[in-house]
């Protein structure tokens, strides 16, 4: 467990950042499994992250179960899915910033600000990965892609925020893992697109349409 010798700005930085990240992906199930943790006192935050406190209450657990249970099964769902991801993508960021501000020292405002601005970017980035990935993921006629690709994010997700809540140093590591993989993600996304513009455009390859001779053959 977290002790508080264990509690130093980079731990703080790579939970708040772990947990804004994993977010992007599942912010029901993060305030969920977060809330439950604490609640029954698997997880027990130093004093200065009383702000996570508020995660253990019982409404609060409640909803989140609910947001949980309504994104499990619309996530399994081909296009119901990015539709959900389309409504979401002001609702994680933000949750995701909240979260991030929770964690730091509410004593040091400067902070709070920066962890509110950097929590909101990391969510916004995993979300961007999320749902470009399904996005493309949709285009198979068949579903069962679509639902693997979901459960692998509920696990992904469920595991990582509990080691990232148990262990500082793991926190550090998912976090980086998260943000290098939803980079790398967007960049292997882009180029997906790209391509798949090209293809229903009609143009060879991928590439350029060659120029056309001039006067005709």
């Amino acid at each position: 467990m977290w002790g508080e010798a264990d509690i130093d700005a980079l731990a703080l930085i790579g939970l708040a950042s772990s947990v804004s990240l994993l977010s992007g992906w599942r912010l029901y199930l993060c305030i969920f499994a977060t809330g439950l943790a604490m609640r029954t006192g698997w997880v027990a935050l130093p004093e200065h992250l009383h702000g996570l406190a508020i995660l253990a209450n019982p409404w609060v657990i409640g909803v989140a179960a609910i947001g949980l249970v309504a994104e499990f099964f619309a996530d399994k769902i081909l296009w119901l899915d990015s539709i959900w991801d389309g409504i979401h993508t002001l609702v994680r960021p933000v949750g995701g910033a909240l979260l991030a501000m929770a964690i730091v020292d509410p004593q040091d405002p400067a902070w709070q600000i920066v962890s509110l601005l950097l929590g909101g970017s990391a969510a916004l980035l995993t979300h961007g990965a999320k749902a470009g990935t399904r996005a493309v993921v949709n285009t198979s006629p068949e579903p069962v892609s679509n639902v693997a690709v979901s459960l692998v994010e509920d696990t992904a997700t469920g595991t990582l925020l509990l080691f990232s809540l148990y262990n500082p140093a793991i926190a550090i590591i998912v976090a980086l893992f998260l943000a290098v993989a939803a980079i790398a993600t967007l960049l292997l996304l882009r180029r997906i697109w790209r391509r798949m513009r090209a293809i229903s455009s009609g143009v060879p390859g991928g590439g350029k349409e060659p120029p056309q001779p001039i006067g005709g053959s």
